[in-house]
């Protein structure tokens, strides 16, 4: 009899794709697969560990299913990902309920760490987070009509506030020919969106093809036949070159949406965190994107109550946000991680860094309502994701799945999910479009 195995995917993207790994290895190994935590001989949590908000997840996450292996009803629990990396110890000392953990540099460990574990004995493996990123298959957890492929792994820009080099390692890109075949293979699936990711994908191919080779990649994503929409996520600001706002804007399967997480925008907290560039750099990028590319719709991440943010830098920050007028925009609380300079800074206390926060999502949610009104009487390609029975439910150009909006359509047809079709906007109900499907 075959054993059997659940997965518990947490944080990013990025972790999803290294979860659609390991099913896949599980897989090939013999391990059937079921779909909830219950009832199974092993639950794998896949966990992130960047800030508190998802320690905070992973660990209910592990105390949920240690209350059904306590009850029966799970038999091990094995933890891997950025949690497991970051807290190897807390994590073997302070949850019994863990019968072992694989470190980020261990994933391709999962299966015989799977078979140590179901024969009882305890698992704690870190391999290197510096080597190579090895290929293999996915067992994909997305819907079928969109997939993410992740282009690197790791991060070199040390941020002042950011642990990910030290849970991920140094940058490393795949090999292009590696990128384009995942991408053929999920294009044949039956992927239609295909969403790039990395830590930092602007700075794919300089280690090992000494440039930066995101343009000449996109170019060869949107040759291949089937993918419709290609998006780009998590673009640093500095790497962005004037030959990859070209691809952008000459492409016509690369939609118009950037994500370039800026955090601010003070040339003081800027330096104090680490991170390239100034405001006025910020500015000459964002007026190149926008006089370059007609359309974008540009998303970004920000960090309140960083180290260095008075009252002054906070305003010049919400000064920045009431000039561009950036269609999506995160903001986050900051959060002092251990081990990163940041830490150890001077900052605003945790109730004013959330009300912060809070304002800029406050100042966002105007730019939004006004972004939605912009569309009314537009007539805008939509993917159709799900029906209720009366409507159907997609997304724009604009937004990315899970995280930005959906339209809501009416049609007298009937679509598949997966389809693309033309839909006219006609208004606009708790920050999503609405509308009906355009037909001869």
């Amino acid at each position: 009899m075959k054993h059997t195995v659940s997965f518990i995917s947490l944080g990013c993207a990025k972790n999803q794709v290294d979860c659609e790994q390991m099913m896949y290895l599980m897989v090939q190994a013999g391990y059937e697969l079921r779909p909830e935590p219950e009832d199974v001989d092993l639950v794998i949590i896949n966990t992130c560990g960047f800030i508190d908000a998802a320690k905070s997840e992973a660990i209910e996450a592990i105390l949920s299913v240690g209350q059904k292996k306590a009850e029966g009803r799970v038999g091990k629990i094995l933890v891997t990902g950025c949690l497991a990396q970051r807290y190897r110890e807390e994590i073997l000392t302070e949850l019994p309920e863990v019968d072992g953990i694989l470190g980020t540099g261990s994933y391709y460990d999962v299966v015989a760490a799977a078979r140590q574990v179901l024969n009882g004995r305890m698992v704690s493996e870190f391999g290197s987070i510096h080597a190579p990123v090895e290929e293999t298959g996915r067992v994909l957890t997305t819907p079928a009509f969109y997939s993410f492929i992740k282009i690197a792994e790791g991060c070199d820009n040390h941020c002042a506030f950011c642990v990910i080099p030290k849970l991920r390692g140094k940058f490393r890109s795949r090999r292009l020919e590696d990128i384009v075949s995942e991408a053929e293979n999920l294009a044949r699936g039956g992927t239609k969106e295909l969403i790039v990711v990395a830590q930092d994908t602007s700075r794919y191919g300089i280690d090992i093809y000494g440039k930066r080779m995101l343009p000449e990649l996109l170019r060869s994503l949107c040759r291949i036949n089937g993918l419709h929409w290609i998006r780009v996520h998590y673009t640093y600001p500095d790497e962005i070159t004037d030959e990859l706002i070209d691809v952008v804007a000459e492409e016509p399967r690369i939609v118009k949406y950037l994500d370039i997480p800026i955090q601010h925008v003070n040339d003081g907290i800027l330096k104090r965190m680490n991170r390239r560039g100034n405001r006025a750099y910020l500015e000459d990028l964002f007026n190149r994107l926008r006089s370059r590319i007609p359309g974008l719709v540009l998303r970004t991440s920000l960090i309140a109550g960083l180290p260095g943010e008075g009252e002054r830098e906070f305003e010049e920050l919400c000064g920045f946000l009431r000039r561009w007028r950036l269609e999506r925009v995160g903001a986050f609380a900051f959060s002092p991680e251990e081990g990163t300079p940041a830490a150890g800074m001077d900052h605003p206390d945790a109730e004013t860094a959330q009300r912060r926060a809070d304002y800029i999502a406050e100042l966002q949610s105007e730019v939004l309502d006004a972004y939605n009104a912009s569309c009314f009487g537009r007539t805008m390609e939509v993917l159709v994701e799900d029906w209720d029975g009366a409507s159907y439910y997609g997304r724009t150009y604009a937004d990315s799945p899970g995280i930005d909006g959906t339209v809501r359509f009416t049609s007298d047809l009937d679509h598949r999910l997966g389809e693309f079709v033309q839909v006219s906007i006609l208004g606009a109900e708790d920050g999503d479009l609405i509308g009906r499907e355009e037909t001869p």
